[in-house]
C-alpha cells in the first residue's frame, strides 16, 4: 500500500490530486500545522529528517520532495500516462516545469510570505521580490496562452507541480491581471479528481471556495 504523509493546508495537496488522476489506491496520514506558528509538527521528522510534507512510503521506500514524488509515482504507476514522449519539446517542457515549480516559481512567493513577518524592515526588499514574482507570472501566462497545459496539450506531471505556485499567487490576489493563469486554475479546480483529492486532504486554504 502507498501512504501519503500529508500536512493540512500545504503543497502536498497536489500529490493527492495526482494520485486521484492516476486512479492509484492510497492511504493518507494527515498531520496538523501548529495553531500558533503554522509550522509542521515535529512528528513528521520521524518519517523523514526534513520534517516536511509531502512524503510518501511505498514498498519500504521513503520518497520526499514534490518533484521526486511526482516522478516516482509516474515511474511506478503511470503506465505511460501524464508524461510526454521523450525526444519531444513537450517532454523537455515537462521536465523543465517539474523543476521550475519548486525552484524559480516558489522562491519569490516564499520570500514574499516570510518577509511579511518583518514589517517595515522588509520594505527595501519588496520591489525586488515583486519584480521576481511578476517575471514568474508573466512566464506562466506566456506559456498558458500558447498551450492548454504546461507541457503541451495534455495534462502531465508538470501540471501536478505547477498548480500550487499559481494557487498561492491567486490566494494573495496576484492573478487579477493574468487571464490565462486564472483560467488554468479554474480548469484544474473543476476536475473531478482534484475535488476528490480535496476531500481526502482536508483543510486547504489555497483551493476553491465553496
Amino acid at each position: 500500500m502507498l501512504t501519503v504523509h500529508h500536512l493540512n493546508n500545504s503543497r502536498s495537496q497536489r500529490i493527492l490530486w495526482q494520485l486521484e488522476e492516476m486512479g492509484v489506491d492510497y492511504d493518507v496520514k494527515t498531520y496538523q500545522r501548529d495553531a500558533k506558528t503554522s509550522r509542521a509538527p515535529a512528528e513528521l521528522k520521524a518519517v523523514h529528517p526534513l520534517g516536511k510534507s509531502p512524503v510518501i512510503e511505498h514498498d519500504k521506500l521513503v520518497v520526499a520532495e514534490t518533484g521526486a514524488i511526482i516522478v516516482y509515482l509516474l515511474d511506478n504507476f503511470g503506465d505511460g500516462q501524464f508524461r510526454p514522449e521523450k525526444g519531444t519539446q513537450a517532454y523537455v517542457d515537462y521536465v523543465h516545469f517539474l523543476h521550475f515549480a519548486e525552484g524559480s516559481a516558489m522562491l519569490p512567493l516564499l520570500l514574499k510570505l516570510y518577509t511579511g513577518f518583518l514589517g517595515d524592515a522588509a520594505d527595501p526588499l519588496q520591489p525586488m521580490i515583486m519584480d521576481e514574482i511578476r517575471k514568474v507570472l508573466d512566464y506562466c501566462e506566456y506559456t498558458l496562452i500558447r498551450s492548454d497545459w504546461f507541457a503541451g496539450d495534455q495534462l502531465t506531471g508538470a501540471d501536478f507541480a505547477m498548480i500550487f505556485p499559481l494557487e498561492a499567487a491567486r490566494a494573495r490576489g496576484m492573478l487579477k491581471q493574468y487571464e490565462a493563469c486564472s483560467e488554468y486554475v479554474d480548469k484544474v479546480w473543476a476536475r473531478p479528481a482534484y475535488r476528490r483529492g480535496l476531500e481526502r486532504g482536508g483543510q486547504y486554504d489555497y483551493g476553491p471556495k465553496g
